[in-house]
């Protein structure tokens, strides 16, 4: 398995990141990479072999074509390394919010009865949270502690996996067609 040493190393490469971008979008032959970053394909190669060593793509065979996938779960294991190790004791049947509201630089806001992490060391955005790698059918508030548990937040990251260019036709809508309006306007 590679280190995190090793993957930073792999990718280094502005060729090694433009390739693995590529695969994060779809798979492909190793000759479709080639032209679309217009280099040669014994480059391309060789590129590739490095990613695959270092567990960041995969190869899968059909007969005697290979097609490169990316492995995005070994990107998020990556950025896991970054994350802060923190121990907060509380009483039994203190909830998940309560809990994480004695960690420093853990914001929570109560909206109604339901209660939100905001921002991270004031990193603002939206979190969900897992107890002990599962993501709980209950809000924060609602989740109970009565044995020890690893809680996770885990920001929701604004990464675009599709842009969409959207033209719009210009004249009325029909009945049933959607219509965006502008920040300024309100709904009767």
């Amino acid at each position: 398995m590679a280190t995190i040493k090793d993957i930073f190393g792999v990718l280094r490469s502005k060729t090694r990141r433009e390739i693995l971008r590529l695969l994060l979008k779809r798979e492909m032959h190793l000759s479709g990479i080639a032209r679309e970053l217009g280099i040669s394909v014994p480059q391309a190669s060789k590129h590739c072999r490095l990613l695959e060593e270092k567990g960041l793509i995969e190869r899968r065979t059909f007969g005697r074509t290979n097609v490169l996938r990316a492995k995005p779960e070994r990107i998020y294991e990556l950025l896991e390394y970054f994350a802060e190790d923190v121990s907060v004791e509380v009483p039994a049947g203190t909830n998940v919010l309560d809990a994480l509201k004695q960690v420093a630089n853990v914001q929570v806001e109560r909206v109604g009865a339901r209660g939100f992490v905001v921002s991270i060391d004031g990193e603002e955005g939206y979190y969900i949270y897992e107890v002990n790698g599962r993501l709980p059918d209950v809000p924060m508030h609602e989740f109970t502690l009565s044995e020890d548990v690893t809680v996770e937040l885990k920001k929701i990251v604004n990464v675009p996996k599709k842009r969409m260019k959207i033209r719009v036709k210009r004249g009325h809508p029909s009945p049933g067609e959607g219509v965006l309006k502008s920040q300024g306007s309100h709904s009767p």
